[in-house]
């Protein structure tokens, strides 16, 4: 099925930001796709809010979820976005949902890998996830979900391909610096490549992050990508088909020695 990525730079205004996100669903179904992607924080942009995180929580997440299921209904397309959940605490959750064509919520995602890295500290104002992997069916592929950090853990990855995913959904915020788009567009490649499957990401693109959506083939190829405008969408096919190919001729998820928890013992 045809798959899109849609990039943007979301504020601090959620409204404003579902706005953009209805204009760019409408875009990606009059390409013909049956999924959209949208990325991390498109609720709103933690860094764009007036006022407190908590409060902004409370107040947008039931109806983001709620307008998200309008916009996929309104379109007949599948959607996946993040934005931040209550959690019962003053840290919230950093979640993805998935929304079905029909509107229906498929599933949500908690973010498992909090950015605590290259001096930043997401833990300090976000909950970490604590549900485990989410893949659901999706048309006729099987979809697993990840945000941003997360895809630098190849186990998360490997899991999701263990529990069949055809595509993987990287909704993401990644934030600019030294080496980072070179390890954002590695990084992407070699979670498809190792897992033999489909990787759709899709990034926000502002002062600080880099934007640089795109889809990838299960040989790692990217067959549609964006760079740093500020908005926009690539579509193409996503097929299963693409992925049984790859595993015929390059089956290393069959020709693995250990399993998961399995450990690599030297015998000397």
């Amino acid at each position: 099925m045809k798959v899109s990525v849609g990039q943007f730079r979301p504020g601090g205004d959620a409204p404003a930001n579902l706005a953009v996100m209805r204009e760019l669903a409408a875009e990606a179904r009059g390409e013909g796709a049956e999924l959209i992607v949208f990325p991390e924080e498109s609720m709103f942009a933690i860094g764009k809010l007036d006022g407190d995180l908590h409060q902004a929580v409370e107040a947008n997440w039931t109806t983001f979820v709620q307008q998200l299921s309008f916009l996929a209904a309104d379109h007949g397309i599948a959607v996946v976005a993040g934005g931040y959940e209550p959690s019962g605490e003053e840290r919230p959750f950093n979640t993805l949902v998935l929304i079905d064509a029909t509107g229906r919520i498929v599933d949500t995602y908690r973010k498992l890998h909090l950015y605590d890295a290259f001096s930043y500290s997401e833990s300090t104002a976000i909950k970490p996830g604590d549900g485990g992997i989410k893949i659901a069916e999706v048309g006729d592929l099987r979809v697993g979900l990840m945000t941003c950090y997360d895809v630098r853990f190849p186990e998360l990855a490997r899991a999701l391909a263990d529990a069949g995913a055809d595509l993987i959904c990287v909704p993401a915020a990644w934030f600019k610096g030294e080496h980072k788009i070179e390890h954002w567009e590695t990084l992407l490649k070699a979670r498809a490549i190792e897992n033999t499957l489909w990787v759709a990401a899709a990034g926000t693109s502002s002062s600080h992050t880099i934007g640089h959506s795109a889809i990838i083939d299960p040989m790692g190829v990217p067959q549609a990508h964006l760079e740093d405008e500020e908005r926009g969408i690539v579509t193409t096919d996503v097929t299963r088909r693409r992925v049984d190919d790859v595993r015929e001729f390059l089956p290393v998820l069959r020709n693995r020695r250990f399993a998961r928890n399995d450990a690599i013992v030297d015998p000397h």
